[in-house]
């Protein structure tokens, strides 16, 4: 009977599933392969201490805060212009903040006048230091959100490839100069989301990606999708959905109530930027279209090689996917959902690509570190001299990216930096007195915001130019400041008959490029004005193909396509009596 029962045993004994027949009849070879990788990863072990990230990110920062020019006009009259406002009164408004149509969040312009406040009081009339406490701030807000990543990756995936990411996010150019704008507040957010992801803090991704979106940039909504998808399959669907729903009604009446003490009436500018966009078919056409290749273009510009490499990623997921499948996979996604999206869209700008900027250097970073393993045999027990050249290529080509990025970051500080400077030297010039009036011809979309304009400067007159398209108008206290609608707004982008000074006896001051054009400059007439100020500046619109190109030999510049800006001051007959 127990013979029989034993027999029976012995036929019921459950068969080698597939994963028993991998395992038993490959331990030799996966004995290979953990040795390779274990030989691959000597000296990667443990986890990287989060001060060193935090000290070299925050230098980096640091640095960027106090050196970088402004690469928009729509940083300037969408953002430093109203909350120049809201600190001194005074200060521009487009037609996005008109009460009518109330585009622009008033609850991320209160975000940084936590710090623009205290800044204002502290400084008093330096106006200018204010505009660099802000940036510092938000410096040290990119510099708390990449250390987080790094660590995470550090803790996933080893020192290397945080280490390697880490020089990414420090000297890459993209990542340099990405400035203060909602879409930069949403790459904060992408970056943490994806950090705390990869830490398997899920509830907490979810709840970053929500404030990122809400306060940030709606549409980066899609950046963060697959994050969300994945957190809320991965942490409890029901802690998660609550911990991301909670956190997104509690911004957006935040939001509301922000926009209600401004605006004047109840509102949402983020369903109102939705509707505007999506539901009401916007016109950003108006403001400019791009073909296809405009973002792959950018992206090299701004990533050189890495970004090539980034694209790359795909590619060696079958090789690599044990390593990386599927989370950081999860995490790198956005940047092709988000580049396919995008580049449909007609109306393209380069800061639209702020959002991913990190996940650039994330998947870069992890093709370079998988290189050795394209070449590596999964049979041979040693590595091969192929592997030991991959291995070594891996610093090489990482000091080549980093050297091209260099070379541009330092370029565009030395070839475009001209209107921040040469607004600063209006601070030597006080003697002019109060109720003067500056004047600003075809460089308006280079104006640096009034932050950079003494108090002694009454106003800030566009001049015409042949501009035709709507420029922004001072806020009307008149007609209510924040709630104002006025009347010469529209979202047509045509131009209004009150945005020019037309009698130009009346500027005191006068800030022109000097490009070296056959026809005389405005301000060339020496008996009727004098030059206070000379800045060296590389025009963008004289040489294309320069500025698209990711090195740029500045004293290659210096010889070629240089023109002048200049701050020229009003000789009144008065003055020439004085003399």
């Amino acid at each position: 009977m127990s013979a029989m029962a034993l027999s029976e045993a012995r036929h019921r004994r459950r068969p080698p599933s597939s994963w028993d027949r991998d395992s038993s009849s490959s331990s030799d070879r996966y004995s290979k392969e953990a040795k390779a990788e274990k030989n691959d990863n000597e000296g990667d072990r443990g986890v990287l201490k989060w001060v060193l990230p935090m000290v070299v990110l925050g230098m980096m920062r640091h640095m960027s805060a106090a050196s970088n020019i402004i690469h928009d006009c729509d940083e300037v009259f969408n953002y430093w212009e109203p909350l120049h406002y809201l600190l001194y009164k005074s200060g521009f408004q487009t037609w996005e903040y008109s009460s009518e149509f109330a585009l622009r969040s008033y609850l991320y312009l209160f975000f940084h006048a936590l710090v623009a406040g205290p800044a204002s009081l502290i400084y008093n009339e330096d106006k200018v230091r204010v505009f660099y406490a802000v940036r510092l701030f938000l410096g040290l807000i990119s510099t708390i959100t990449e250390t987080v990543l790094v660590i995470a990756l550090s803790r996933k995936y080893g020192k290397r490839m945080a280490w390697y990411t880490l020089a990414m996010l420090c000297l890459t150019s993209g990542c340099f100069f990405a400035s203060f704008l909602p879409s930069t507040f949403s790459m904060y957010a992408v970056t943490l989301s994806s950090a705390l992801f990869l830490l398997e803090e899920y509830a907490l991704a979810v709840s970053v990606a929500a404030v990122g979106v809400i306060i940030g940039w709606p549409f980066s909504i899609l950046v963060v999708l697959p994050v969300t998808v994945y957190s809320l399959i991965r942490g409890g669907f029901k802690r998660v959905f609550l911990s991301g729903l909670l956190t997104s009604l509690s911004i957006l009446a935040l939001s509301v109530f922000a926009d209600y003490y401004c605006y004047g009436r109840w509102t949402s500018s983020v369903f109102n930027l939705l509707k505007y966009n999506v539901l009401g078919g916007g016109e950003s056409y108006l403001y400019g279209t791009e073909g296809l290749t405009f973002y792959l273009r950018n992206g090299f510009n701004n990533f050189n090689f890495s970004f090539v490499l980034a694209l790359l990623f795909l590619g060696i997921l079958p090789i690599a996917r044990r390593k990386y499948a599927p989370d950081l996979l999860i995490v790198v996604s956005p940047m092709y959902i988000w580049l396919a999206f995008m580049s449909l869209q007609p109306h393209k700008e380069e800061r639209f690509l702020y959002p991913i900027y990190p996940l650039i250097c994330v998947a870069a970073t992890a093709v370079i570190d998988s290189l050795p393993d394209l070449f590596r045999d999964k049979y041979a027990i040693e590595d091969s001299v192929i592997v030991k050249i991959a291995k070594g290529l891996r610093p090489v080509l990482l000091g080549l990216i980093l050297c091209a990025s260099h070379s541009r970051t330092f370029s565009i500080l030395n070839a475009y930096s001209a209107p921040l400077e040469i607004y600063k030297h209006l601070g030597y010039h006080e003697d002019a007195g109060t109720g003067s009036v500056l004047c600003v011809g075809s460089e308006w979309h280079r104006f640096p915001s009034s932050f950079f304009v003494p108090s002694y400067v009454s106003e800030v007159r566009w001049i015409d130019d042949g501009f035709r398209g709507l420029l922004p108008f001072p806020f009307n206290s008149t007609l209510g400041g924040t709630a104002a609608a006025p009347p010469y707004f529209n979202n047509k982008n045509k131009a209004s008959d009150e945005q020019y000074l037309h009698d130009i006896e009346a500027c005191t001051f006068l800030v022109e490029l000097d490009l070296k054009r056959p026809y005389p400059a405005r301000g060339t007439d020496s008996s009727k004005w004098e030059i206070l100020a000379v800045v060296h500046f590389l025009d963008r619109e004289l040489s294309p193909a320069i500025h698209r190109s990711f090195f740029i030999p500045y004293q290659w510049q210096q010889k070629n396509v240089f023109g002048w800006y200049k701050l020229l001051r009003r000789i009144h007959k008065t003055d020439v009596d004085q003399v």
